[in-house]
């Protein structure tokens, strides 16, 4: 994703950002894959888990996203190749950093490469992995964050 795609998808996430609070009062979770056909999978499965998705497909587009919409988020489950100059693992420690009771979800086909890296709090599930983990995983994520609410930004 070169820079002005990256600067579009802030403009309009910013001018969204307010739209989708009046619109909607699920949880949101941030899908993080740049395979389109996964992430449009996944998607389909956390929506039935209740969650309203924001998707990107690069970890800048992500903590880009975070530091505008960070109350509404809930979760972020993330593949940890991703295309740039960051990828999973980078993510998951900068917003565990900035963030550290959000839950952080990471995957990969590829674990032994990456279990070692992995920072504190952040869970791994490996690919492939079954719907109902992830659906399991969701729940856990949208409970631990008081349900439906969504926090009041100021």
């Amino acid at each position: 994703m070169n820079w002005q795609t990256c600067r579009k998808s802030l403009i309009m996430t910013f001018q969204g950002a307010t739209m989708d609070r009046v619109q909607s009062k699920r949880r949101k979770a941030l899908l993080v894959e740049d395979d389109a056909e996964l992430r449009l999978l996944t998607k389909t499965i956390l929506e039935e888990a209740k969650f309203d998705i924001i998707e990107c497909d690069s970890a800048e587009a992500a903590l880009a996203t975070m530091l505008l919409r960070r109350q509404e988020i809930a979760m972020i489950f993330a593949d940890i190749r991703l295309s740039g100059a960051m990828d999973g693992i980078d993510l998951a420690r900068e917003v565990k950093m900035r963030w550290p009771h959000l839950v952080v979800i990471l995957t990969s086909g590829n674990a032994r490469e990456h279990l070692d890296r992995l920072p504190p709090g952040v869970e791994y599930m490996p690919k492939p992995w079954k719907t109902l983990e992830l659906l399991s995983v969701a729940e856990r994520a949208r409970a631990s964050v008081g349900g439906d609410n969504i926090a009041q930004s100021g």
